[in-house]
């Protein structure tokens, strides 16, 4: 018999306090008083990785395997963050990646994420599996750079629908995740029967309705015809917004991504969710830009949580980067001062990254601000 799922969690209620933001120096400085403010079961749900959570570990030591080469004598007096992203202007090359359900981190869930995106400049992401719905978000920040991230669930005009309604509410992009033609095994999702409760998604309806929610599982999973490079097509032909391809590890996906006319190749896994033991981000990027040849806009995620790194994908030739899980945790210690509090830690410390280096614009880090291991010369 099919087991029954846990009642929903317990969510953070609206007049919990907000921490002291003034002791954090650093985005690990969220992490733990966010552990205490979280249900252990929602923890487990946004911290943990899939299977022995090799990648998830990994995904921090690979940026180790890379070391900045500082030039001296520049005049860093007017260091710039400010970049480009899909033909926009946006205050510096970091964005805020698609996470599900903020709503277990605070009451405000993605109306203050949002909030605090548009007052530093920086665009969202917004998950298909948000706490609150995709018009209700931009209604909060209408002046937000937001873009839209899509599950394919079982049918597409369901599908279809959410790109529209993004498309109407000013989103300026749509995400596709390819990489989750089901979820990936995470054992403490299953041993805790993870349930957010019949409520919880705002795009989605719990019965009937534009999107159906039921389990978790039937939310994600493309139950019907499976999405492939031919869907890209129509797809595409449900808006004019941009599209973005998130999930790419491979350099022969990403040359079939700008064949088949993406916008922007987003090489992600996923924050190690999905299948473990692949290759890391930035150990995949450098491959996936040559395949891409600048034909499409290259972002990085995974395991962000200094602007050292933030500088190496951008030398690595990153267009932008994006992370989630430091915001999440910023979300649940201060609601929109958290996250606001969290950028702007990390734009000061790319700044101060990039004056260190001797780069005082964006597209001033090249390639020879870093060395690999191969690279590096014998004593």
């Amino acid at each position: 018999m099919p087991v029954e799922p846990e009642p929903s969690i317990a969510y953070p209620p609206a007049d919990v306090p907000p921490v002291d933001l003034e002791r954090f120096v650093a985005l690990r400085d969220f992490e733990e008083p966010a552990r205490d403010r979280i249900h252990p079961v929602a923890w487990a749900y946004i911290d943990r990785g899939a299977e022995d959570q090799r990648t998830f570990a990994h995904e921090q030591e690979s940026w180790d395997g890379f070391r900045l080469r500082p030039r001296v004598l520049v005049d860093v007096s007017d260091v710039r963050l400010d970049s480009t992203i899909l033909g926009r202007r946006v205050s510096m090359p970091v964005g805020i990646a698609p996470a599900a359900l903020h709503g277990l981190c605070h009451a405000d869930s993605e109306l203050a994420t949002a909030r605090a995106a548009a007052s530093a400049g920086v665009p969202m992401v917004l998950s298909t599996l948000s706490s609150r719905s995709l018009e209700a978000v931009a209604a909060a920040a209408p002046e937000a750079r937001r873009w839209f991230q899509l599950y394919v669930q079982a049918a597409s005009d369901q599908a279809r629908s959410l790109v529209e309604r993004a498309a109407v509410a000013g989103y300026e992009a749509i995400v596709l995740t390819v990489d989750v033609p089901l979820l990936g095994y995470r054992d403490d999702v299953l041993r805790d029967r993870f349930n957010p409760g019949p409520e919880a998604f705002g795009n989605l309806e719990p019965s009937g309705g534009r999107v159906a929610a039921t389990e978790l599982d039937n939310v994600i999973e493309a139950r019907s015809a499976p999405l492939t490079w031919e869907s890209l097509a129509e797809i595409r032909s449900w808006s004019p917004l941009p599209l973005v391809l998130k999930g790419v590890l491979t350099p022969e996906d990403a040359r079939l991504a700008v064949e088949h006319g993406v916008d922007a190749v987003w090489v992600s896994t996923h924050g190690g969710r999905q299948l473990d033991r692949v290759v890391t981000g930035v150990e995949a990027i450098e491959a996936v830009l040559g395949a891409v040849n600048r034909r499409a806009e290259v972002y990085l995620d995974g395991g962000i949580r200094r602007g050292t790194q933030v500088v190496i994908a951008l030398a690595l030739g990153a267009r932008a980067v994006f992370t989630a899980r430091p915001f999440l945790w910023a979300l649940a210690c201060a609601g929109q001062p958290g996250v606001e509090k969290a950028l702007s830690i990390l734009g000061d410390e790319v700044s101060r990254a990039m004056s260190l280096l001797g780069a005082p614009t964006v597209d001033g880090v090249r390639r020879d601000h870093v060395a690999t291991r191969v690279d590096w010369p014998r004593a």
